[in-house]
């Protein structure tokens, strides 16, 4: 019954789409509808402006860390209870219940799930990615970098299985969120980060 509720409440925590509510409340619209078409962070930015996308950042991160307390909550001493909670609210932030199952792409979601269960290895990946997003301005390509040193960075720090195999899911679910942005990388064609609040 743990394990039920870990994903249930989990996954409802996700599903709060907190880019879509801001862009409703204050904007009256649908941020799925503008820029990338994307209800997360990066959109929020390109659309609404910088205040409302790091509000929406840092909401997006609570989620994470919320949804991993919870499955402590139910077990102080299980690892795989916060972890099925914390997958279960970045799959609720890709495909809310509340919104049509139309949400973002977990990014954020992701850091705050992973900076509560493996800190360390999280921000060792955590800073090559946000290194390349300063080099390259592309976000895409920062996040997928993230997502895949993840479960190298948890091996050398010699964390538990448990925690690798669910970094190998987090970087498969990262690469097919993305696979969009990956095309577009390859063709050149990639939107670089700007802090330009878009017409679309």
């Amino acid at each position: 019954m743990a394990y039920v509720l870990a994903v249930v409440i989990g996954y409802l925590i996700g599903s709060v789409s907190f880019s879509f509510l801001w862009g409703k409340v204050f904007q009256g619209i649908d941020i799925r509808k503008h820029g990338s078409g994307n209800a997360g962070a990066t959109n929020t930015l390109r659309v609404i402006g910088v205040v409302p996308a790091v509000t929406v950042l840092a909401l997006d991160i609570g989620k994470g860390v919320l949804a991993v307390w919870v499955g402590w909550w139910l077990e102080p001493a299980s690892l795989m209870l916060p972890i099925l909670s914390g997958f279960a609210a970045i799959i609720g932030h890709n495909w809310p219940v509340f919104f049509a199952f139309r949400g973002g792409k977990g990014i954020a979601t992701m850091i705050g799930v992973v900076a509560t269960l493996c800190f360390w290895p999280g921000l060792a990946a955590g800073l090559v990615g946000i290194a390349a997003i300063f080099a390259t301005r592309f976000v895409s390509l920062g996040s997928l970098l993230f997502a895949t040193l993840l479960p190298i960075s948890l091996w050398l720090f010699d964390r538990e299985l448990e925690l690798i195999v669910f970094s190998l899911a987090l970087a498969a679910l990262a690469f097919y969120r993305h696979r969009s942005n990956i095309v577009k990388l390859a063709q050149g064609k990639e939107n670089k980060l700007s802090f330009r609040r878009s017409n679309g």
